[in-house]
């Protein structure tokens, strides 16, 4: 895989957000248009965004990161496990 940009490398990530989204949740086929890109950046050949849905409650957070040297992407899905407030020490 060759990241040409920033664009490119964000809407790849936006693809396999769906990707896996799907294919590990069947029942809620979402698309691009559900997917959003909360932060990203390059630093030297590497590549590093923070992904995430607009499905209400899914909780779910995806990094991508793409090692320019290897020319590979690493996919890390999280799903928010807890919210909490936190008053005292």
């Amino acid at each position: 895989m060759i990241i040409t940009g920033m664009k490119h490398f964000e809407s790849v990530c936006q693809k396999k957000l769906v990707e896996q989204y799907n294919k590990t949740r069947p029942e809620a086929n979402i698309d691009m248009g559900d997917v959003f890109i909360v932060w990203s950046c390059k630093t030297l050949q590497n590549y590093k965004c923070l992904a995430s849905t607009t499905v209400s409650g899914d909780g779910v957070y995806v990094e991508y990161t793409y090692n320019g040297d290897k020319q590979e992407l690493y996919e890390d899905f999280y799903v928010k496990e807890s919210n909490r407030c936190i008053t005292e020490e």
